[in-house]
């Protein structure tokens, strides 16, 4: 056996419906918001990712899957989807049909990190991406559009850390100061930090090891070095938090790891994933459509970490395993080929249908028809067919009805439609109380 790649995985048949849940609810809500979805390569030129995500960074010196063509041009898997969205962006000319474009994409990205528990090389996001709007109130919409798609997938523990990167006018003097105090801490920390406080000082803000941490400390806030125009969009986009009723909690070290964010950051965590608690994160990139030879136009846009989304929803939704409707016992070599017809005509009409081609007993076909959790099993031998019916038998209640060959699926359709009436009918009365008895006496 040839196994799998560290690092990647398989996404099976049973995982699926959870999957799909999840991206059907996403997709639904950011429709609601006017968000259209667009569809990208996996693989882009590797100066795409160079120039937004920034020469100095971990993704682009340690991370990216990055290859020759043997042409001399080098093409890498997309290790996020801002700069490939942004790129359709120019090269399609959606700006000049409108400059506002809302688009949203689901798919895989790849980075050559280690493994770890709910981290993978190729992993899943769902991303949205707001083109044209500077006002500070789409920053907060799409907050309140991820705080509702979780509630909407019932993760609970949620917190919204919030901060303000400020912009090329004020990041400097920031950025200064906060080289200044890294200069007095080099000794304590860490081989990356030491690399990037000369580099890209923002990322030591979010390091994780606890001598940086501790170092990190008494280090300087953005918010304290914001120009005139960034204090107030961040003011206005925490008011307009406030209306909605959105809990958000400030933090000064929150920055993200791409060189492209400008002002508004923001990162929804959770409390039920332990250490890696963050399940979506973005914030604005004004400059970015500029930086890759479009129009000044401003922007912002998130990113959810669906494998671990995927993870916190299937400790709450029972696993679910497609089951068919119905399952064809045909008894005998002769009736396999009418009982591929009947196979043929029910599945296209819609519905569920598994069959066993081996011709094996009876006996063994309902074991078969059980184990695959079949609803309804339809009976078929030689003395059905010179009777010109079948046997449609309820697994649930055992019950069996005659089935005419002559319009069979139509029948088939309609009984299971009446079977499912019946259900429904039964959890409604189950769900209304009795009435209260009231004894006079």
């Amino acid at each position: 056996m040839i196994p799998l790649i560290r690092g990647f995985k398989d996404i099976l048949p049973d995982d699926t419906p959870v999957w799909k849940a999840i991206e059907e609810t996403a997709a639904a809500l950011f429709q609601s918001f006017g968000f259209k979805e667009i569809r990208l390569p996996i693989v882009e030129k590797a100066e795409l990712f160079q120039r937004s995500i920034g020469e100095n960074t971990d993704i682009v010196e340690k991370e990216m899957y990055t290859f020759s063509t043997g042409k001399g041009e080098m093409i890498t898997l997309r290790p996020e989807a801002t700069a490939s969205v942004v790129r359709a962006y120019i090269q399609q000319q959606l700006y000049a049909k409108d400059p506002v474009q809302k688009l949203y994409t689901i798919g895989p990205m790849f980075r050559r990190e280690r493994p770890q528990k709910g981290r993978y090389r190729q992993f899943y996001q769902i991303n949205a991406e707001v083109f044209g709007i500077g006002a500070p109130y789409i920053d907060a919409q799409l907050i309140v559009m991820l705080w509702n798609l979780f509630e909407r997938l019932a993760i609970g523990g949620l917190s919204v850390q919030l901060n303000s990167l400020g912009c090329p006018v004020c990041r400097p003097a920031f950025k200064q100061a906060l080289t200044d105090m890294l200069e007095e801490g080099t000794g304590v920390l860490c081989a990356d930090c030491l690399r990037r406080k000369d580099k890209n000082p923002m990322r030591v803000l979010d390091c994780k090891v606890p001598a940086c941490r501790d170092v990190m400390k008494d280090a300087p806030s953005m918010t304290d070095y914001l120009c005139e125009d960034c204090a107030s969009h961040f003011s206005k986009v925490q008011s307009a938090l406030g209306l909605q009723q959105i809990p958000f909690v400030l933090n000064p070290r929150l920055v993200r790891g791409l060189d492209y964010y400008t002002r508004t950051a923001f990162e929804i965590q959770t409390d039920a994933l332990g250490a890696q608690n963050a399940i979506a994160g973005g914030g604005r990139y004004d400059g970015l459509v500029k930086a890759l030879d479009g129009p000044e136009q401003p922007a912002i846009g998130f990113a959810i970490g669906l494998d671990r989304l995927v993870e916190l929803v299937s400790q709450a939704m029972p696993q679910q395993s497609l089951t068919p409707d119905v399952f064809i016992a045909a008894i005998g070599e002769e009736l396999q080929e009418k009982a591929f017809e009947w196979s043929c005509a029910l599945g296209l009409s819609g519905v569920q249908t598994e069959i066993d081609f081996s011709g094996k007993s009876l006996k063994a076909l309902m074991k078969r028809a059980d184990r695959l959790g079949a609803a309804h099993v339809l009976i078929a031998g030689s003395q059905e067919m010179a009777q010109g019916s079948v046997i449609l038998r309820n697994m649930k209640n055992k019950e069996q009805v005659p089935v005419p060959i002559d319009g069979m699926v139509d029948h088939i359709k309609q009984y299971l439609k009446d079977y499912q009436c019946c259900k429904e009918s039964e959890k409604k009365k189950k769900a209304i109380p009795e009435p209260v008895r009231v004894i006079r006496f």
